[in-house]
């Protein structure tokens, strides 16, 4: 397993990356005043990662929607940085520079190793059609086995590389028989399409515009490779003890309008622009309202979800990907007798 020197095109797009900024913020002020700090109205402040162009908080951010939301409980909300993957922003609410964050069950798992000061508090089911195995068009890779000799490029530690073992095992192929080439997702898109790889393991934030291309195709997606790759959201765990109430508000928000999205994906695309690099037209808009369509929605965590995190902890402690099985279940929260 070796990690791919980039190209040279990829400083320009690491540019444009919101990987890093997710462990920033956007608002110094609200880092160094700490989520929760009582302003001389008493109101509570929640710094969220900014959700960009699409998604529930993309539009109650636009719509002021979220703003109600939150005024009810004596909140508002301080945008700090962007939403990115899981790892970073893990290591920002540990600072106390976030309160909220995003992310998946692999990478959560991965971050819950190391000292997590972080507990989640909703589940959404795995993407069975938006995350998978992703080949070029016209590659001779058709199935999981044809993977055996090739370059596949992974996230390490997280769903890129949970996606792959995931698929292999199930497929019977010994994991030492593929070579996982460790890649930031940001970084990886101009390296799959130069041939670099052989195949990418990814999910639809990165997945929708190769597909949407037209230049690429899964060769196994999460039902095939039968993913428990939940979709979780964290809290900074000082922010959850000293105001329940405000993270109680915000996944009511988020439950009800993950229902609304679902039932209608294309009105929370392109929320503040049509246009530009944010924006998702053409092909590759059609993909992203099938996938999210498919998708599931914002929850409190159950226990039989909890079974499935075990499942995932249990898998990458025999994976090697952990040194120790990680015990996932003392770190969630149970929104519903939260107080």
């Amino acid at each position: 397993m070796r990690s791919l020197t980039p190209l040279a095109v990829l400083a320009a797009l690491a540019a444009l990356s919101t990987l890093t900024a997710c462990g920033g913020t956007a608002d110094p002020a609200a880092a160094q005043g700490g989520g929760g700090a009582k302003g001389a109205k008493g109101t509570v402040t929640i710094r969220i990662p900014d959700p960009g162009n699409a998604g529930v908080l993309a539009r109650g951010k636009k719509d002021g929607s979220l703003d109600k939301a939150l005024a009810a409980v004596g909140a508002k909300v301080a945008w700090t940085g962007s939403a990115g993957p899981f790892a970073p922003a893990a290591q920002a609410m540990n600072a106390d520079q976030l309160d909220i964050a995003t992310g998946s069950i692999t990478s959560g798992i991965t971050s819950l190793s190391q000292s997590p000061g972080f507990a989640f508090f909703t589940a959404t089911a795995p993407d069975p059609v938006g995350e998978g195995i992703l080949v070029r068009e016209g590659s001779d890779i058709d199935s999981v086995q044809d993977l055996v000799g090739r370059k596949v490029a992974v996230n390490k530690g997280g769903t890129g590389e949970y996606l792959l073992l995931k698929a292999l095992a199930k497929a019977g192929v010994p994991a030492d028989k593929v070579e996982r080439v460790y890649l930031r997702p940001d970084q990886t898109a101009a390296v799959f399409n130069a041939g670099q790889v052989d195949a990418w393991a990814v999910w639809s934030t990165y997945a929708v515009a190769e597909i949407g291309s037209g230049k690429a195709h899964f060769v196994a997606d999460g039902t095939a490779i039968g993913s428990d790759n939940y979709s979780l959201n964290a809290v900074r765990s000082g922010f959850v003890k000293e105001h329940p109430e405000v993270v109680k508000a915000l996944y009511a928000y988020l439950h009800e309008n993950s229902a609304k999205e679902k039932r209608d994906p294309a009105a929370y695309l392109n929320v503040f622009t049509d246009a530009g690099p944010t924006a998702v037209n053409g092909k590759a808009k059609d993909v992203q309202i099938a996938f999210t369509g498919k998708g599931g929605t914002v929850d409190p965590i159950r226990p039989e979800d909890i079974k499935r995190f075990e499942t995932v902890a249990g898998f990458y402690a025999d994976q090697k990907v952990t040194p120790n099985k990680v015990d996932i279940a003392a770190h969630l929260l149970d929104i519903e007798k939260l107080s």
